[in-house]
């Protein structure tokens, strides 16, 4: 797994590349807290673009509901968007779609979040 920076007026955008199962998952809160940071530090919303990520493991949903904790309780904002169907039905089954913003695209995302700057 990896994640590389998009960078957009409205919002920090972090694209995830890959699987986020049990072993990557266990790397997945140091690749993420820089861009938490930042996302705090600019006070720009963060989103993370799903759309090259095949599969979320139980473990990467919890650093996922880490991260979004940890921003909003910074006073950042954060989302998620561009699933792959079988992304999007773990989502929806395990209800994290009600835990975190999720959108269909990301522009979607960036229309949604970046009015909330």
């Amino acid at each position: 797994m990896e994640l590389t920076a998009q960078e957009h007026a409205k919002a920090n955008v972090a694209a995830l590349h890959g699987r986020i199962d049990h072993a990557a998952s266990q790397q997945f809160p140091e690749l993420l807290r820089p861009y938490l940071e930042k996302c705090v530090k600019d006070a720009k919303p963060l989103i993370l673009d799903f759309s090259d990520v095949e599969y979320i493991s139980s473990a990467g949903l919890r650093t996922l509901m880490v991260a979004e904790r940890t921003a909003r309780n910074q006073g950042g904002v954060f989302g998620v968007a561009a699933f792959q169907p079988m992304v999007r039905e773990v989502f929806s089954i395990s209800r994290f779609d009600l835990l975190i913003p999720c959108f269909e695209t990301l522009e979607n995302a960036l229309d949604k979040l970046g009015k909330q700057e």
